[in-house]
C-alpha cells in the first residue's frame, strides 16, 4: 500500500462491506464499496476490472471511465 502521493487525490471515505449470498438480495457473495463519488467516474451498470495488490485493490478504468476521472480531477473533485 503505498499511500498519498503525487497526482493521487483522495474522493472520500468509502464503506467496504463483505455481502454474503442470501442475505440482503445478494444472488453470490460479493465485496460493495459504496461512496457516491465513484459514480462520477463509474456509471451504474458500467464494468470494469479490479486485481489485487499489496494492501487493497486497484480498479482498472476504460477509456470513458477514464475521461470522466481526469475531467473531475480537473474540475477540482467536485
Amino acid at each position: 500500500m503505498s499511500g498519498p502521493g503525487e497526482g493521487k487525490i483522495k474522493l472520500g471515505k468509502a464503506d467496504v462491506y463483505l455481502h454474503l449470498k442470501g442475505k440482503s438480495g445478494a444472488s453470490v457473495t460479493h465485496i460493495d464499496v459504496e461512496l457516491p463519488e465513484l459514480n462520477k467516474i463509474i456509471k451504474e451498470g458500467e464494468n470494469t476490472y479490479v486485481g489485487g495488490k499489496k494492501g487493497g485493490i486497484f480498479l482498472g478504468l476504460k477509456k470513458d471511465m477514464i475521461e470522466r476521472a481526469e475531467k473531475l480531477a480537473k474540475d477540482g473533485n467536485r
